[in-house]
């Protein structure tokens, strides 16, 4: 357990707030490309508990502007986009996506003034599908070089789901191996259509996840946050390893549909407080991703990136179909039940009153570096995995692994093998 000090320091992300300005010193998704097509109108949007409107200018360029008019605060979403930049329907002043008053029209000269006027504008860029955004000061740091990023577009899938509690509880989620011996398990393997054999095993990751529900577990420090080893025993001689990663401020990087030849990310983006977006990323080094597992990828979402299971109607649980099923009752799709088990916690959940245990040890210890970080920002430091390097802009060392090895050989013996091989391949 932690204080409600250090819980407040890890959970209030507006501005001026500890975690806030953590959040601020990195580059953090703000929507996803296919919702800012050419020509489409601008959207508001929150990040980090400020309002903001997001639009492309008529040159495809992405741009985040504050949400209200610098002259009368009228609502910019409702502008048009035209001339190089963002017009106000009230007085026809027209921004550019620096935040440069370019017209004042009302004025005569149209605004001999205007370039003393600032208005709020943060940088935005794109990769990977996404449009990213730095709310910080300064010279941004570098976007990472992440492969999901950087793969063509046939080769990666990428959608965002909105999530009704604090971003901390949702990415401790994804780091936490032994909720997934219980809450996504599959009583009956026969309801899924396409399942992963683990390469060494013969048998699916479910059936090893529900053999030995008490793992070994291990973190280690790294650049870039923490890579977790866990390691269950899978049959005479054998050991089932794998290898997640919590990724410095609120990322983690985990197997998924294309582990082996690549793996799925979950990027917890606070919407303020009490809500938040989760960018869901999958992709392949390898091959084009087919049409069917991108569908998968995307079930049970609504066109405005909603659970069709949620809070107000119970996730649908089923609770005959807890003994035949799965061991939720609410359904197939591990999202909703990710969404059941964190926005049940509360809003921001109080962990003056969790009681953790040896198995919590990579939930402890990203809270540190969490704690570090906000640290390092308020002595005016860099904080972990701030990048300004490009020749340190790349990851063939952010590894995920879902494999049974043979106990002879030791896991983590096993995992430099193959981060050497994926360097000198990389």
């Amino acid at each position: 357990m932690i204080s409600k000090e250090e819980n407040d320091l890890l959970t209030r992300t507006g501005k001026g707030m500890p975690a806030g300005e953590l959040m601020r010193r990195y580059w953090q998704p703000v929507a996803l490309s296919e919702e800012l097509p050419l020509g489409g109108a601008p959207r508001p949007v929150m990040i980090l508990g400020e309002e903001l409107v997001l639009f492309r200018d008529d040159q495809g360029r992405p741009g985040l502007l504050g949400l209200h008019c610098s002259h009368r605060g009228t609502d910019l979403s409702y502008g048009r986009v035209e001339d190089g930049g963002l017009r106000c329907l009230y007085h026809g002043w027209l921004y550019d996506i620096r935040g440069r008053v370019l017209e004042q029209p009302g004025e005569p000269g149209g605004g001999a003034q205007r370039d003393a006027i600032c208005h709020l504008a943060y940088p935005c860029q794109e990769a990977g599908g996404v449009v990213f955004t730095y709310m910080g000061p300064g010279d941004p740091p570098l976007l990472p070089g992440y492969e999901f990023l950087t793969v063509p577009e046939s080769q990666r899938t990428v959608t965002k789901i909105f999530y009704r509690c604090n971003y901390l509880q949702g990415n401790e989620g994804n780091i936490d191996p032994v909720h997934l011996s219980f809450l996504h398990q599959y009583l009956n393997e026969a309801q899924v259509v396409h399942k992963r054999i683990v390469p060494g095993a013969g048998t699916t990751d479910n059936a090893l996840l529900r053999e030995d529900i008490a793992p070994s577990i291990e973190v280690e420090v790294m650049d870039y946050g923490l890579r977790i080893y866990t390691v269950r025993g899978a049959g005479t001689d054998k050991s089932y390893l794998r290898i997640t990663n919590f990724i410095m401020p609120n990322l983690s990087a985990f197997g998924g549909s294309t582990v082996g030849e690549g793996y799925a990310v979950h990027w917890h983006v606070p919407i303020n407080d009490t809500c938040h977006w989760k960018y869901v990323c999958m992709f392949s080094r390898e091959r084009a991703l087919s049409e069917e597992l991108i569908k998968k990828h995307r079930a049970e979402i609504t066109p405005d990136y909603r659970l069709i299971r949620e809070e107000a109607n119970r996730y649908q649980q089923d609770r005959d179909s807890m003994q035949i099923k799965t061991f939720t009752g609410m359904g197939l799709n591990f999202q909703a039940h990710d969404a059941f088990a964190t926005e049940s916690q509360g809003r921001i959940q109080d962990r003056t009153a969790e009681h953790l245990v040896s198995s919590d040890k990579a939930i402890v210890a990203a809270r540190k570096l969490l704690l570090s970080g906000i640290e390092d920002v308020k002595q005016g430091r860099d904080p972990r995995h701030r990048l300004r390097d490009p020749k340190l802009n790349r990851f063939p060392h952010l590894m995920v692994i879902s494999e049974v090895i043979p106990s002879s050989i030791h896991w983590k013996d096993y995992a430099k093998k193959l981060v050497d091989e994926r360097a000198s391949a990389f």
